[in-house]
This record gives C-alpha cells, sequence and structure tokens, in this order.
C-alpha cells in the first residue's frame, strides 16, 4: 500500500509566496490533501465547498496550522453560483479543479439513466471548464498562472474499457478541454495540465483504495507550482507522462 511521504508536501517544490489557489471539493478526502500541501507551501489557499458548515470546517483546518486560508461558497454545478463568486475568480493565480461525482461505478453503459451522464458532465466537465473561463483571463492578464485539471485513467482513451460511461466520458471531455485550454493560452504564462491520481482512499475511492490522498496530491502540487518553462497540455500521474 502507498503511504504518503515523510514530508508533506515535497519540500523541494518552490513556495507559493502568497499566491492564490482555489481548490474545488476541498472540505474532504484528496482535496483536502490538495489544499494542505498548497497551504504550506505559502499559497493562500480559498477552499472552494457547496456547504458552509464542510467548507469553514476544512479553512479553520488549515488556518489551525497558521497557514492562510477562506471558504468559498461554489457549487460548480450552477452557473448562479459560480457568478456569484467572479470577483474572487478573477483574482486567483492556481485553480485545481478536483471537485468530481461518480454515479455509474459498475453500471453498464447499456443501463445507465441519460440523466446520470448529464448530472456527471455538469459536475466533472462543465464546472471544470465555467471555472477555467472565469479564471484564465485574469491569469492570462498577470502573466501567471497554473490550472490543474483532476481527471482519471477511467478517461484515457487508450485504457477506454466497459462500464462507468457517464464517468468516463466526462473525464475525457475534461482532457480534451485541457488539451484545448492549454493550446489557446501558450505562451502567455498560464499553464493547464491533467492528472491521474490513482486509486485513492476517500469517499469516492472507498476504504479499500491503495493510495493515501497525500501521495495522491503530489503531482497536483508539482503541476501547481511548476516553473515557466513548466508543461502544459500535459496528462500526468505520479510526476510521469500517462497516455491520453
Amino acid at each position: 500500500m502507498s503511504r504518503a511521504p515523510a514530508r508533506f508536501p515535497d519540500p523541494a517544490l518552490p513556495r507559493g509566496s502568497g499566491r492564490r489557489a482555489l481548490v474545488t471539493g476541498a472540505n474532504r478526502g484528496l482535496g483536502r490533501a490538495i489544499a494542505l500541501g498548497l497551504g504550506r507551501l505559502g499559497h493562500h489557499v480559498i477552499v472552494g465547498a457547496r456547504q458552509r458548515a464542510a467548507g469553514e470546517s476544512a479553512a479553520a483546518e488549515l488556518q489551525a496550522e497558521g497557514l492562510s486560508a477562506e471558504w468559498l461558497a461554489l457549487d460548480i454545478a450552477s452557473a448562479d453560483s459560480i457568478a456569484q463568486a467572479t470577483v474572487v475568480l478573477g483574482t486567483l493565480d492556481v485553480l485545481v479543479n478536483n471537485a468530481a461525482i461518480l454515479v455509474d461505478q459498475g453500471v453498464p453503459a447499456l443501463q445507465v439513466p441519460l440523466e446520470v451522464v448529464r448530472r456527471t458532465f455538469e459536475v466533472n466537465t462543465l464546472g471544470a471548464i465555467a471555472l477555467m473561463q472565469a479564471c484564465a483571463p485574469g491569469m492570462r492578464t498577470r502573466g501567471f498562472g497554473r490550472i490543474v485539471n483532476v481527471s482519471s485513467d477511467w478517461g484515457s482513451q487508450a485504457m477506454m474499457a466497459a462500464h462507468q460511461l457517464a464517468y468516463r466520458l466526462s473525464k475525457a471531455a475534461l482532457n480534451s478541454a485541457t488539451r484545448v485550454f492549454a493550446d489557446e493560452l501558450r505562451g502567455t504564462g498560464v499553464l493547464v495540465n491533467a492528472m491521474h491520481p490513482g486509486w485513492v482512499q476517500t469517499e469516492m475511492g472507498g476504504a479499500n483504495a491503495v493510495r493515501t490522498p497525500e501521495v495522491a496530491a503530489d503531482t497536483v502540487l508539482w503541476l501547481a507550482t511548476l516553473p515557466g518553462d513548466g508543461s502544459t497540455s500535459g496528462f500526468f500521474h505520479d510526476r510521469q507522462p500517462h497516455a491520453w
């Protein structure tokens, strides 16, 4: 079983020097580990969460460590919620699209209701795209930005297989969006990448998962702190290129 590194995050990663980072779904699991890691690297972390109690609790956990953090009410499936957060979104240096749902695990493609496919796309794909559209213009103007899309090898065309149609399609589309945004923003100082975290011990991954959230978060932290000449339009797992 994978274990968290002795020191989390990797002390060799560059510090954020107060850069503003939004992590969606940051109140638990992988999102919580990413938020903690970014906070420990010196970022001001904005905890994106739908529920006030969960968001405020996660932000308070970071603050208890002496880290800079705040909660942002954000439902990424709601255009109104994203519109209400526009002022904050326009100030970001780092965006981590982590929030996602998996509703059709183990369900054959012949049986999954189209409503489940639509709902999954609203959260996993369209929500992430809306946030990139809201954040990227400000990043481009300031000449700096890091966007990390938490994807899955279930969305890899090279590894496409049966079941989980809604989830697979939503992540494949997110991978494509990653490449489109990366190409449009190439040369502006904004780097856009996707990553596959592996099978992680979260509410989605379940108790039998083999990776801790801290181990999975490492690649996100690496991508969020890439130097100006770092990768863009890439898909990574454990800091290594992954098959699209």
